[in-house]
């Protein structure tokens, strides 16, 4: 389209420059030869399956991606520009993360801030900022240093570089790669407790109900006042849901969570709400033990809410 329809408009337009990243677009042109809401107009008329909108200069500035582009008589000046919902959240500096994962958005803020073409006054600002951010994620001033430093520094490119990618769980990581520090081998840090991994982990109703086809430890909760209770069994938890659930619908007293209920006139709930698995495995001394620690460990958090509580 912008070889075919758009060039055409453009031409007829008088347009003296046009930039486009992905969807955002900055045109620049002359007032007194081009009407911009005419052109506008054009770009919606000649491609009727896309909307195109439009951000006038305010105040002779305009933002466009990650700068905003001032003009004055004389030149156009640039500056960082970050949106009003932008945080200044990085990973933090007491986080289990590896230095260099650390350090990354540093890196690319202080690349930015010299590659762009900032005049003076906007690069302090940037510096400022960055500063701040630093401070806000409980970074060291020193860090800055020598980031600063490392980014003065031409570094060769080598296309032959081998690599390798180790899991860092900390010091331990560090004293191991430090063995390759005068190896041709570069070496790079993962994590294992990336958004996406923990995400994919959540116990969603179809991981819920495959996990209650299979035997263990388990835990139950009142709906209405947090009660909880731990058990065992050899066969489905899903079975062993449904006779708790007997018990209740049928006012008999065999289980001591259906008692609970109905001595408390509690309701029952949906059972992804109120079975908790704990533990999967088969039944048997392991299983005896396993129990006996999830007791003990709900036993341990009561009485802390209870000492908390007087």
């Amino acid at each position: 389209m912008e070889n075919t329809k758009l060039y055409t408009i453009l031409l007829q337009n008088n347009i003296l420059g046009y930039f486009r990243y992905v969807d955002d677009i900055v045109i620049v042109y002359n007032d007194s030869n081009t009407g911009v809401d005419k052109l506008l107009d054009y770009f919606n008329n000649e491609i009727p399956t896309m909307t195109f909108s439009i951000e006038k200069v305010l105040d002779n500035s305009i933002n466009f991606l990650d700068i905003t582009i001032r003009k004055s008589i004389e030149n156009v000046s640039f500056s960082i520009y970050r949106k009003p919902t932008t945080t200044d959240t990085i990973i933090p500096n007491d986080s289990c993360h590896p230095q260099e994962h650390k350090h990354a958005a540093i890196h690319y803020m202080l690349n930015r801030m010299n590659s762009y073409q900032l005049n003076k006054s906007s690069k302090e600002q940037e510096y400022n900022t960055i500063k701040q951010i630093m401070y806000n994620n409980k970074c060291e001033p020193s860090t800055l240093n020598i980031n600063i430093t490392k980014h003065t520094e031409k570094q060769e490119k080598n296309d032959t570089q081998k690599w390798a990618k180790f899991m860092h769980i900390g010091k331990e990581t560090k004293f191991i790669t430090k063995l390759f520090k005068n190896s041709p081998v570069k070496i790079s840090f993962t994590t294992n407790n990336t958004i996406g991994r923990i995400l994919s982990h959540r116990p969603t109703h179809t991981k819920t109900r495959n996990q209650l086809h299979k035997s263990g430890v388990y835990r139950l909760t009142c709906s209405d006042c947090d009660l909880k209770y731990v058990g065992q069994t050899g066969r489905f938890f899903s079975i062993r849901f449904q006779e708790r659930y007997r018990d209740f619908k049928y006012n008999n007293n065999k289980s001591k969570f259906a008692m609970h209920l109905l001595e408390n006139h509690h309701s029952t709930g949906h059972t992804d709400n109120i079975i908790e698995v704990l533990y999967i495995t088969k039944r048997g001394r392991t299983m005896d033990t396993i129990e006996k620690y999830y007791i003990y460990k709900e036993t341990k958090n009561v009485t802390k809410s209870m000492i908390k509580t007087q």
